[in-house]
């Protein structure tokens, strides 16, 4: 429902916005919009709240493959290790998430990215090389507790 209702405010601001809408900037105009209506929600809910916030199915077709599926073990394994990165994806601070999120899970680009944030593109860089290193230490420990 929160979705719906983030959609139908987006598209009420671009109904607004129609005469001095740029038709080259949709893409990132609407997703600028929606980050920071998104953003502003999750404030709103995280006084009131304590906040979760779901990877989207993006993250869950990523593990996807149909071979490995029958065997039980490894479905097991499998399902461990998605909940545990994408644990380690929510405890990242905010902003490295969402740029982390948009690069890998999304597939934009830096300038994409760095036109819906409004963030300079370096500091896209910067903040997507800090997620990894962040996420590589939780990996690596994931993958000692599994040795032992």
């Amino acid at each position: 429902m929160d979705a719906d209702d983030i959609t139908q405010e987006v598209l009420i601001r671009i109904w607004k916005n129609i005469d001095n809408f740029n038709i080259n900037k949709a893409k990132s105009w609407i997703m600028k919009t929606t980050h920071n209506l998104c953003l502003d929600y999750l404030r709103q809910r995280q006084s009131t709240t304590k906040r979760f916030i779901e990877i989207d199915e993006t993250f869950e077709n990523s593990f996807k493959e149909e071979d490995l599926l029958s065997d039980p073990e490894i479905s097991f394994r499998r399902e461990i290790i998605k909940s545990k990165i994408k644990e380690a994806i929510e405890q990242l601070p905010e902003l490295l998430k969402s740029v982390f999120v948009l690069y890998e899970l999304e597939g934009m680009k830096y300038k994409e990215i760095s036109d819906v944030m409004n963030i300079p593109i370096n500091s896209v860089k910067v903040y997507l090389l800090r997620a990894r290193k962040k996420l590589q230490l939780v990996l690596k420990e994931l993958v000692n507790e599994e040795a032992i």
